[in-house]
């Protein structure tokens, strides 16, 4: 496998912290969903390169090992069994007290199945199967796809990885490219060793009229010029049903009220929510009959003699 450079897949530099490579993700993860790119192979592609780049550097283990081993990564915890340096690029051992080199094994290549070829007949061949080294089985990383409104409550779903049916659930507020990891549900451990994880990447579209920051949630509310000059209620949609407030007179349009808790879960926190926070946009009336037009050139008259 061609060494491939997460941190510039990104447009990150490797010391870049874990807020910022989230950030990071997120921007290029919109900007290539293939939602918003529909038929275009070359975004499809871009879109899982950076989903990849993510799964390696948002998690601090695996973004340890690249660092080290580069695209040898998934194989470090052989590697530092094997007494590998990448920085000298030899194994050596001790056996029986004399000091084994095996720097000049097949050219000193020890990447993908040729190495644990190579791991498997040293050991198996000079140690008794007893005293094999016991390995970590291997990470699986899926992405599972909803949409704004399943985000929004807590619920339970089968997913199928690997060809095993597991259910799993997410919890309310979960946001879009966030991960979470799956303990004991990744590839099964060698030699008696621990299974991997499972790590799962969001994608969750937003089909809905509200649009989402954090845990705030963002509308925009057309108001009649009536109740605008006069005052009065409106009837305004949140994710949890239709709610009732009141306008006050003279309200210009652009005008924003904020509805506190009617906004979006916060992950993890149970009865916790974000803000809704409502945009007034002024909505002239248009077809007037000859008594609204004579009525508002009346109204026209008084304020200008005022």
């Amino acid at each position: 496998m061609d060494y491939i450079d997460y941190y510039k897949t990104l447009d990150v530099t490797k010391s870049a912290a874990e807020a910022e490579i989230k950030k990071a993700y997120r921007k290029l993860a919109r900007k290539y969903h293939p939602d918003l790119n529909p038929n275009d192979k070359e975004a499809e592609k871009k879109f899982k390169e950076i989903n990849e780049a993510n799964e390696v550097l948002s998690n601090p283990e695996n973004r340890k090992k690249y660092d080290k081993y580069g695209k040898d990564w998934k194989h470090a915890d052989e590697f530092e069994k094997a007494g590998y340096d990448p920085n000298q690029q030899q194994y050596s051992r001790q056996q029986s007290g004399q000091q084994e080199d095996f720097s000049g094994f097949g050219g000193g290549d020890f990447s993908g199945s040729d190495f644990s070829d190579f791991f498997n007949s040293m050991y198996g061949s000079g140690r008794s199967r007893q005293s094999q080294s016991k390995y970590r089985g291997q990470d699986f990383n899926a992405e599972l796809q909803l949409d704004l409104a399943s985000a929004y409550t807590t619920h339970k779903q089968n997913l199928s990885v690997n060809g095993k049916n597991i259910r799993i659930t997410i919890p309310a507020g979960v946001e879009n490219g966030q991960v979470i990891k799956i303990p004991g549900h990744g590839s099964a451990g060698a030699n008696g060793g621990p299974n991997g994880d499972l790590y799962i990447t969001f994608l969750i579209a937003n089909n809905s009229d509200f649009k989402r920051e954090s845990n705030n949630l963002y509308s925009n509310v057309d108001l009649d010029l009536y109740t605008a000059v006069l005052g009065g209620e409106v009837s305004i949609n949140t994710f949890d049903g239709k709610v009732k407030i009141k306008v006050s007179p003279e309200t210009q349009t652009g005008t924003k009220v904020k509805l506190k808790g009617k906004g979006f879960p916060v992950y993890k926190k149970d009865n916790q929510f974000g803000d809704l926070y409502v945009t007034y946009n002024l909505k002239i009336p248009t077809q007037l009959s000859e008594k609204e037009k004579e009525l508002f050139t009346e109204l026209s008259k008084l304020r200008n003699h005022e």
